[in-house]
C-alpha cells in the first residue's frame, strides 16, 4: 500500500502543499478553518509528516538529549537508583514542554559522546550520573563550562552549568535534627577533598550548624574503598579501631549510611539508642533498612523541571541552581 504524502493531503484539503507544511510546523499564519481542514484530510489518509525533514528545515529538533554517566563495572541493576529517579523526572519535565528525550548511558571512554546539539540531534543536553567516573566528567567538562545548551546535575567542577541539591541547607538540617534528638558527639562520614563539591557542601552546612550549638564534628574522609557501602563499613571499622567516642553519624550519601548501619548492627551497637544515623539522597532502600534510615531528600520532581527549563531557556521563573530539600525522619534517629 502506497504511503500518503503531503501532496495527497493538499489535494484532499484543497490547499497547497506549502500550506500543509505550515500546518504541521505550527505556523500562526494559518487560519483555524484551514488548519482543521488539513488535519481532517491527514487523518483520513493516515498521513504522518516526516519529522526529521521538518526539523532540518526549522532548525528545531524537539529532542532533549540526556546522558547518564555510570561506572564501567556497573550492570544496569547496579546503577544508583537516584540516577534513574532523576532521569525519570527530567524525561517527564521534557515531555510536559513538548520535547522527546534521547537517553544514552555512557561508562567507558570509547562510549563518551556529547555532540548531540552540535550535530543537530537534539536542541539541548542534560548530563547526570555517578561522581565516580572522573574520565567521563573530564570529557564533558568543556561543554558544560562553555555551551549554553548543556547542563548537569551536581557540581562536578567549577563553572559548570548545573542544578544541584541545596547541599548546604541539607547539612544544616541533619545537624539540627541530630541535636534536637539529643545527640552530642557527631561524626561525618565521606570523602570531601574532591573536585566534586557536593559532599564538601554537605559537610560545610553540617559543621556550620554544629558551631552554632557550640559543637563540632569528627570527620572520617580518607576512605580507600571505591564502593560507597564499603566506605561506610570501612569508616565504622576505623572509628572502632581508634576508640573514637561518638553517638551519631551524618553520612555524605545514603549508600555510605547504609554500609555504616550494617557495620554497627554487626558490632552489636544499637541504632538509634547508641548511635543515630542520617543519610543523604532519599533512596527508596533507606525506608527498608534495619532500622529505617533518616535521610535528606532533594525534590527530584522540581530538580527535573529546573534542569529542563534552564537548558531550554523557556522559563525565567526556574532560574535557581539549587533544588529544594527535606528531611525524612525515620527510626534511625528516634532516640528514646
Amino acid at each position: 500500500m502506497r504511503k500518503s504524502t503531503a501532496w495527497d493531503v493538499a489535494e484532499k484539503a484543497g490547499v497547497s502543499q506549502s500550506t500543509v507544511s505550515r500546518v504541521f510546523t505550527g505556523s500562526a499564519r494559518i487560519s483555524a478553518a484551514t488548519r482543521d481542514r488539513v488535519m481532517e484530510a491527514a487523518k483520513s489518509l493516515d498521513y504522518l509528516p516526516d519529522k526529521r525533514a521538518s526539523r532540518l528545515r526549522s532548525g528545531h529538533t524537539g529532542v532533549l538529549a540526556v546522558v547518564v554517566i555510570t561506572r564501567p563495572e556497573d550492570s544496569a541493576r547496579e546503577v544508583n537508583p537516584f540516577a534513574y529517579a532523576l532521569l525519570g523526572s527530567v524525561c517527564k519535565a521534557a515531555s510536559q514542554r513538548g520535547y522527546e528525550t534521547l537517553v544514552a548511558f555512557q561508562a567507558a571512554e570509547d562510549e563518551f559522546y556529547g555532540r548531540y546539539v552540535e550535530q543537530r540531534d537534539a536542541d539541548a543536553m542534560v548530563v547526570i550520573g555517578t561522581t565516580q567516573n572522573q574520565a567521563a566528567w573530564d570529557y564533558f567538562r568543556p561543554r558544560l563550562q562553555s555551551e549554553e545548551r548543556t547542563i548537569c546535575w551536581g557540581l562536578p567542577f567549577e563553572e559548570a552549568h548545573s542544578v544541584r541539591s541545596d547541599n548546604h541547607a541539607g547539612g544544616r538540617l541533619a545537624a539540627e535534627h541530630l541535636w534536637n534528638q539529643g545527640y552530642r558527639k557527631p561524626v561525618f562520614l565521606g570523602p570531601i577533598e574532591s573536585e566534586q563539591r557536593q559532599f564538601h557542601e554537605r559537610f560545610e552546612g553540617f559543621s556550620e550548624a554544629l558551631r552554632s550549638f557550640g559543637s563540632k564534628s569528627i570527620i572520617v574522609q580518607n576512605l580507600t574503598q571505591k564502593d560507597r557501602m564499603q566506605q561506610g563499613r570501612e569508616a565504622i571499622a576505623r572509628l572502632a579501631d581508634e576508640g573514637t567516642d561518638f553517638d551519631s553519624i551524618f553520612a555524605a550519601c545514603d549508600y555510605i549510611a547504609l554500609g555504616a548501619l550494617d557495620a554497627l548492627n554487626e558490632r552489636g551497637m544499637r541504632v538509634p539508642e547508641d548511635v543515630g544515623i542520617v543519610g543523604y539522597d532519599g533512596l527508596d532502600a533507606t525506608a527498608h533498612a534495619n532500622p529505617p534510615l533518616t535521610t535528606i531528600k532533594a525534590d527530584l520532581e522540581k530538580a527535573g523541571q529546573q534542569l529542563v527549563a534552564q537548558v531550554l531557556g523557556q522559563d525565567e521563573a526556574e532560574t535557581s541552581a539549587l533544588a529544594p530539600i527535606e528531611l525524612i525522619a525515620r527510626a534511625s534517629t528516634e532516640r528514646p
